[in-house]
């Protein structure tokens, strides 16, 4: 996969995420062949750079399965947009459609239990919380169904996802969706949503009203105490706020805002597991962390084989892929690429990630894409489809 600004986007390329506009719709929905049409429409909305599969539009590659189904994605954004909106205009919701929802996400998640996480959705700023309260969601279920919750707890933490951040409706949208650096005061107004979600989430009609409270104020609280709004550490944190706490900030790393680009998920990797000591449950991180394809399908990387593309992600051992090597240390293709388990290699096999810069340049030198050496049928070929300059 790589990473496109939109004017660099052809006709025939395949997208590896799916974009939703402003009403939370969904706009593209990943692996689709980009259009004429669509390209216009992602300059309309200002969508400033796009994962595809190939940088070829004749290779039109697939993406890697997702956690979820994608119809099961956008039906859920929906739900969530139209529960917040009925919420902001007469402060009540239909917990039926969130139910419903959350039934749907659960039953897909247990269902793909063996896909892993890969590539981030995009979102527009006006459509950020719906579609971010669904990925906490996903990611969230996903962890406690890791950590062995029974359908209908996984149920609840779902729902707690999906709810986490209803708060968010007593802050002003222009705070909400400023794109420059928040004042002090306007900081302090946005560190209120927990405690507010947890104001209207102890009024709903529902048994559960009490748990889905408490995850909401504490979705941003540490276990050293160093969180907000109240500053509860350990034990009195409870296990689904740890959960959602863990999905709510990795999903907000790897999200492209307006004021910064999406982290890749490697070094999204390092941010929460090295350089935030205290913040989360480790257990519960390094058990999310082998669920995630902390190197996604399609990733290009220097290893000490050589030049590599992901080819495959195992649970477990999503520190070291499945790779294709298909050129030397200097670059220089390969005769005849060849696939290695990253596994039995050394720990510090990988060296790094090519950022897009740099495969870009590869791709101009070589006039090869690496995403043809994930077809077996192509990497067997010695005549590789190749890029010509005036298609990059």
């Amino acid at each position: 996969m790589i990473r496109l600004k939109s004017n660099q986007l052809k006709v025939g390329m395949v997208t590896a995420q799916s974009i939703f506009n402003e009403k939370g719709a969904p706009f593209l929905v990943r692996g689709t062949p980009l259009t004429d049409r669509y390209i216009y429409r992602l300059r309309q909305l200002s969508v400033p750079e796009l994962h595809v599969t190939s940088l070829s539009a004749d290779f039109q590659l697939p993406p890697p399965p997702d956690v979820i189904e994608e119809r099961t994605r956008v039906q859920a954004v929906d739900s969530v947009a139209e529960t917040f909106r009925q919420a902001e205009v007469n402060g009540q919701f239909d917990m039926d459609l969130m139910e419903q929802c959350a039934d749907l996400l659960v039953r897909d998640i247990m269902t793909k239990k063996k896909n892993l996480v890969q590539i981030t959705d995009i979102r527009l700023h006006d459509s950020y919380t719906f579609s971010h309260s669904v990925n906490v969601a996903v990611l969230a279920t996903m962890l406690g169904n890791l950590c062995g919750y029974s359908k209908s707890k996984l149920q609840v933490i779902t729902l707690g996802g999906l709810l986490h951040d209803i708060g968010k409706l007593a802050v002003p949208t222009p705070i909400l969706n400023k794109t420059s650096s928040l004042t002090a005061d306007e900081f302090k107004i946005i560190r209120r949503h927990p405690s507010e979600g947890r104001k209207i989430l102890k009024e709903l009609n529902s048994p559960i009203a009490s748990i889905l409270a408490i995850i909401a104020v504490q979705h941003h609280e540490h276990l050293d105490g160093s969180g907000y709004p109240y500053h509860v550490r350990g034990k009195s944190i409870h296990p689904y706020s740890r959960i959602t706490a863990i999905a709510d900030v990795y999903d907000a790393l790897t999200s492209a805002r307006s004021y910064k680009r999406a982290y890749k998920p490697n070094v999204v990797y390092q941010m929460m597991m090295k350089n935030s000591p205290g913040h989360f449950d480790m257990d519960r991180l390094r058990l999310f962390f082998d669920n995630v394809a902390i190197y996604p399908v399609g990733t290009v990387m220097k290893t000490q084989l050589g030049y590599a593309i992901v080819k495959k992600v195992v649970f477990g051992h999503t520190l070291a892929p499945i790779v294709v090597v298909f050129a030397d240390k200097n670059g220089n293709l390969l005769p005849k690429p060849f696939g290695v388990n990253l596994a039995h290699c050394r720990r510090d096999a990988i060296h790094y990630v090519m950022d897009d810069v740099e495969l870009l340049n590869f791709i101009r030198h070589t006039g090869i894409d690496p995403a043809v050496f994930l077809d077996d049928d192509l990497r067997a070929m010695r005549d590789y489809p190749r890029i010509g300059k005036h298609e990059i």
